[in-house]
């Protein structure tokens, strides 16, 4: 009697948020799937399992159950908080792996420069050093009312001490001796500090696929340090519909994805205080911003509301709350400033974009795009304000593209196809690995402009370096597995094409259906303003030419990194522009696409490659 083997399945892993998919055969590990796919993650012992430097979360996905190298080195909390060790763990069936920065050997790149600005030095917050006279025993005033005497004769009135502030003010007089510096913001006393201790603030863009955050110096407005981090909630989904619908799936879903996002926000924190050479409790103020269900998840806000027509915020004015009531470790009484939103899918991150960039000061007919996961557009003409959002997808970013990846060394960002050679150019000039954004947007102009495909990205048989891949699809061979750094081919299919015209088509609608709002055509435009992490980094011919952006003139395009980031720090630093930016947006003519009854008219046409 024989016994046939049962065959072995593939299986799917899908790695964030690096945005890296590979397929693997039953019994292999996660580690041997971030090394076929390219993904640097870390392993000391070279897989045996006695060192915890491949840890990962398992987000979806069935595995085996853990090993004894695995119950020696992780707790049960580690555990029940689907915390593995990658070198240990054989995925059952398809799986998807949040992998955190520490695992990772090689950083993400992430576009956190924005264009410099000049305003005047305003913020919400203002400090006074006091010399106070102790306790004696023919003067036992109480410590808060010392403080409130001194600020008095500094010239300051109604002042107020609460809570957060009074816990620990005994200590902090007594160890200062009686020196100190006090920071007010509107009369409440949010921190006390040694006497001459630096005051700074922190603003912070929240977007769907990458976190940004700014230290600035209160005392002269200069941003001293900016760092980058994913957005953590990748791991739960990776467009805002989907993380919706894990809240809405999920009893502790709001819980979980806003802890997720304040835990890297907070290690963040600690890394620009470290660099800086400063102590949290310096840090007395923050602006934050962040499309409408960025900035709800931030702060505990309902979000399913917004999975349904008509897409109705919880809030749309600008919101205060004390940092500590989220859990971001800042000064004890610091509150945190969430620029207002300006509808359900067009959030406070675009409000900020619109205040970095003076839309509303123009004379000119200007569209600014803010490129990305969610991408929103305005556009000012003859004086009013629209504004729209499109479901771009994370297409960008390199995800539902075959060989996609993240912005990440080994990433093909350019390509170029001459007189029938095939040039490709990575992040870090490293072995090409997969294709981030730029990269796939390149391949699809450039093929375009070979004739490699038609104008429906069809690929055509028989042309460079066209074959047949799986299933038989028609397939475009970018880079032969032998130029690799995983040794394996690099292509991209009719389906990777079709995530780039379905990305670009939705842009490209919104900006035609604000024009024809405006009664203006493409010509009429002045300037077009690319914002985002993504727009930093496109090549506006290549956008051009397969359609994402109208014909005109390549110099009319003026592309300014994260304006998001630069509209918050303007916030931090002006309590005028808070101010303002608050009465912008009041005049912003909102159009919802989905029931605009030209949109599917318009999306059907852009998707064409021309």
């Amino acid at each position: 009697m024989t016994h046939t083997m049962p065959e072995k399945k593939n299986l799917i892993v899908d790695m964030q948020p690096v945005g890296r998919r590979v397929d693997i055969s039953e019994g292999s590990t996660l580690l041997e799937a971030a090394q076929s796919a390219g993904v640097g993650l870390v392993s000391l012992c070279g897989g045996e399992g006695w060192c915890e430097s491949c840890l990962v979360r398992i987000a979806k996905g069935e595995i085996n159950e853990p090993t004894q190298p695995e119950l020696d080195y992780l707790d049960e909390g580690d555990l029940s908080a689907g915390y593995r060790l990658a070198c240990q763990v054989k995925p059952k069936t398809d799986v998807r792996i949040d992998i955190p920065p520490e695992s990772l050997s090689t950083p993400q790149r992430l576009q956190i420069e924005g264009k410099d600005f000049e305003i005047p030095l305003a913020p919400i917050v203002e400090y006074v050093d006091l010399e106070l006279s102790p306790p004696t025993i023919k003067s036992l005033r109480a410590d808060s009312d010392r403080v409130k005497d001194a600020l008095l004769e500094s010239g300051f009135r109604n002042i107020r001490i609460e809570l957060p502030v009074l816990m620990n003010i005994s200590n902090v007089l007594r160890a200062n001796k009686w020196s100190i510096r006090a920071v007010l913001r509107q009369g409440e006393v949010i921190a006390l500090l040694p006497k001459g201790m630096g005051i700074f603030g922190i603003s912070v863009d929240i977007g769907t696929t990458k976190l940004a955050l700014y230290l600035v110096d209160l005392s002269t407005g200069e941003v001293v340090d900016k760092v980058g981090e994913m957005n953590p909630q990748i791991a739960y989904g990776e467009d805002v519909v989907s993380r919706i619908a894990y809240v809405t799936q999920n009893d502790d879903g709001r819980e979980t994805l806003q802890n997720a996002l304040i835990s890297s926000l907070n290690l963040l924190v600690q890394e620009v205080c470290g660099t800086a050479a400063i102590d949290q409790s310096q840090i007395v103020d923050a602006v934050v911003v962040g499309n409408t269900a960025m900035h709800h998840l931030f702060a505990g806000l309902p979000v399913e509301q917004l999975a349904f027509a008509p897409y109705v915020p919880a809030v749309n004015e600008p919101i205060d709350f004390r940092a500590a009531d989220i859990g971001i470790e800042m000064a004890p009484g610091a509150y945190i400033h969430l620029l207002p939103n300006i509808a359900g899918y067009v959030g406070a991150d675009h409000a900020a974009v619109i205040l970095s960039t003076e839309l509303w000061k123009t004379g000119k007919t200007i569209l600014a795009i803010d490129v990305g996961t969610n991408t929103e557009i305005s556009l000012v003409s003859n004086g009013s304000l629209l504004s729209c959002s499109c479901a771009s997808g994370p297409a960008f970013e390199g995800a539902h593209i075959t060989n996609g990846m993240r912005a990440a060394p080994g990433a093909i960002e350019r390509v170029q196809i001459i007189d029938g050679e095939i040039k490709t150019f990575t992040i870090d000039d490293a072995l090409p690995v997969g294709i981030c954004g730029s990269g796939i947007l390149d391949v699809v102009a450039e093929m375009k402009a070979a004739n490699l495909m038609d104008e429906k990205g069809a690929l055509i048989e028989g042309k460079l370096n066209i074959r047949k891949g799986k299933k038989k699809n028609l397939e475009f061979l970018l880079v032969p597995r032998e130029f690799t750094g995983h040794e394996r081919d690099i292509s991209v299919s009719r389906t990777d094409v079709n995530e780039i015209q379905l990305a670009k088509a939705a842009i490209r609608a919104g900006q035609e259906i604000l024009l024809a709002k405006a009664g203006i055509a493409a010509e009429d435009i002045d300037e077009i303003i690319i914002a985002g992490a993504f727009g930093t980094y496109i090549d506006v011919p290549n956008a051009i030419s397969v359609g994402m952006f109208p014909g005109i003139p390549v110099q009319s395009f003026r592309q300014v990194g994260n304006a998001a980031g630069m509209g918050a720090v303007q916030a931090l630093i002006s309590l005028k522009h808070r101010q303002l930016i608050e009465d912008v947006i009041k005049d912003v003519d909102y159009i919802e696409l989905t029931t605009y009854e030209h949109f599917q008219k318009e999306f059907i046409d852009a998707m064409y490659l021309r």
